[in-house]
């Protein structure tokens, strides 16, 4: 009973670690992006949105890394900062360092995406690449991994943030669709890469029972064949031994 209790703490505790470990690595990403932006506001008076992406320039290439921590406005990070928490969280629940490689990618991918197609002369920012690179992930994981809690995931974030998809489309103006929409296929590249194993086909509970019965017949079948030969070797032995008395 006492074994039984402390597993169970351990587990608790076990747990309970985790979530503090989560909630710091997304707490801590969320402040620094809060941070940024109330010096880039009252410091540098919204000067750092330079640092972004600028298409189709040299210069503008170092954007794709700087891009994603900056906001032209308080109202642009404020939008950014639940879905990009929520869907981070669930991006970290199976591995926290998930959360590193998807950014990573979607960061990447979303970025020279932008690079590429955006308008000339324009400069984009914002973690909505990265949102849109969890999102993607999340969505099309339950596809590659065919397993039950990732198809369940995918279909939970769908219907949270299935809407969000129309932000992949041309349109709004002042919008990003380009950040968007190859923020989201570096999700779903970084899904594809990162999928687990196919889980294993198990037979049927009868199915096994058979197989071990037929196992444990064939067993029984070899050791009476071995008793059998056993017992036809002494025979030939008897055999032998009365011609040899019958020829003395």
């Amino acid at each position: 009973m006492n074994k039984q209790l402390g597993q169970g703490e351990g587990e608790r505790g076990a747990l309970v670690s985790e979530v503090k470990a989560q909630a710091t690595i997304l707490g801590g990403f969320a402040g620094l992006l809060w941070l940024i932006q109330i010096v880039n506001a009252f410091v540098f008076r919204g000067a750092l949105v330079g640092l972004g992406i600028v298409p189709r320039t040299l210069g503008g290439l170092t954007g794709i890394f700087f891009a994603p921590f900056l906001h032209g406005s308080f109202a642009h990070l404020i939008a950014n900062t639940v879905p990009l928490v929520v869907l981070g969280w669930f991006v970290m629940l199976r591995r926290k360092r998930d959360l590193l490689t998807v950014s990573l990618l979607a960061g990447l991918v979303g970025g020279l995406g932008t690079w590429l197609l955006a308008p000339a002369l324009s400069v984009t920012v914002g973690a909505s690449v990265l949102i849109f690179g969890y999102l993607g992930y999340l969505l099309s994981r339950g596809i590659f991994e065919r397993r039950f809690w990732p198809i369940v995931g995918s279909v939970l974030v769908f219907f949270l943030y299935g809407t969000a998809l129309f932000g992949v489309l041309p349109g709004a103006i002042g919008i990003s669709w380009q950040a968007h929409l190859f923020g989201l296929l570096g999700g779903v590249l970084a899904a594809r890469l990162m999928r687990g194993a196919p889980a294993p086909i198990a037979a049927p509970a009868p199915t096994r029972r058979r197989i071990a019965e037929t196992a444990g017949t064939r067993a029984r079948v070899e050791a009476l064949a071995d008793h059998d030969a056993e017992i036809e070797a002494e025979l030939e032995r008897a055999r032998e031994m009365v011609k040899a008395q019958r020829g003395g």
